[in-house]
C-alpha cells in the first residue's frame, strides 16, 4: 500500500487510527512526547474506537469522517455519532496542523492570501492566539477559507466549520489535554509555542486548493 492510500484509509469504514505524520518526540520541547502518546494513542483512538462502535451495523458504516459529520450535524438522535466522528477527523487535521521546525514565512501565494485577508502574518497570528486563548472551555481554533476570503473561527468541543460550509485550513487543539501536562493551565504559552514554532503553513496552503492533504474525505 502506498503512503497516499495509508492516508486515505483512515476514511474507511471500519475507522482506523491515523499514524501520527512524525515521531512522537519530534515537537519538543514545546509538545512532550509523552503529551503525544496520551493525545494520539488514548483521546484520539477513542474518539475512532468509539465511531466505529456506534457506526456498526448502520448505514454510516459505508460513509467517510466527512460524511458522517456532515450528516448527524445538529441531530440529537445522532449527537453521540457527531461528537466522536468530529472529533476523530478534528485530531487527524491538527496533527498535520504542526510540524517540526514549523512557523516562520508562509508559501508566498498563500502568503498574499493572509496579506489581502489579514494585513499581515503576524496578523493572522494575533488572529488565532486572540481565538485560541480566549475561547472558553474546550474546543478549537481554526483558520478556515470563506470562498476567497480567509476568517480565523473557534467551535467548541466537537464542532467543526465543515458544517457552516467553510473550508478548513489549520487548527490548534485547545482542549486541556493538548497541553496540559507540558505547561499545565498556561495555554497561552502552548498556542504561542505553536505559533512561533510548529504551525505548518505549507498545509494549510495546500488545503486552499482542494480537500485536505492528509487524506480526510
Amino acid at each position: 500500500m502506498t503512503a497516499q492510500a495509508q492516508k486515505m484509509a483512515v476514511t474507511a469504514s471500519p475507522f482506523t487510527l491515523p499514524p501520527l505524520p512524525y515521531p512522537d518526540n519530534s515537537l519538543e520541547p514545546l509538545i512532550s512526547a509523552r503529551t503525544l502518546q496520551l493525545h494520539h494513542r488514548v483521546h484520539h483512538k477513542g474518539y475512532v474506537d468509539k465511531v466505529n462502535q456506534l457506526v456498526a451495523g448502520t448505514a454510516f458504516a459505508q460513509m467517510t469522517l466527512r460524511q458522517i459529520i456532515l450528516a448527524t450535524s445538529g441531530k440529537v438522535q445522532h449527537a453521540p455519532l457527531f461528537q466522536n466522528a468530529a472529533q476523530a477527523w478534528n485530531h487527524a487535521f491538527y496533527w498535520h496542523s504542526l510540524k517540526p521546525k514549523g512557523g516562520g514565512a508562509p508559501p508566498p501565494l498563500f502568503k498574499a492570501q493572509v496579506d489581502d485577508s489579514f494585513g499581515s502574518v503576524d496578523a493572522l497570528k494575533e488572529a488565532l492566539a486572540t481565538e485560541a486563548k480566549g475561547l472558553f472551555g474546550s474546543g478549537w481554533a481554526w483558520l478556515v477559507a470563506d470562498g476567497a476570503r480567509l476568517r480565523v473561527v473557534g467551535t467548541h468541543n466537537a464542532d467543526n466549520p465543515l458544517v457552516d460550509k467553510l473550508t478548513p485550513l489549520l487548527v490548534i487543539d485547545v482542549w486541556e489535554h493538548a497541553y496540559y501536562l507540558d505547561v499545565q493551565n498556561r495555554r497561552a504559552d502552548y498556542v504561542q509555542g505553536i505559533l512561533s514554532n510548529l504551525v505548518n503553513w505549507d498545509f494549510a496552503a495546500a488545503n486552499t486548493s482542494g480537500p485536505p492533504v492528509n487524506g480526510l474525505a
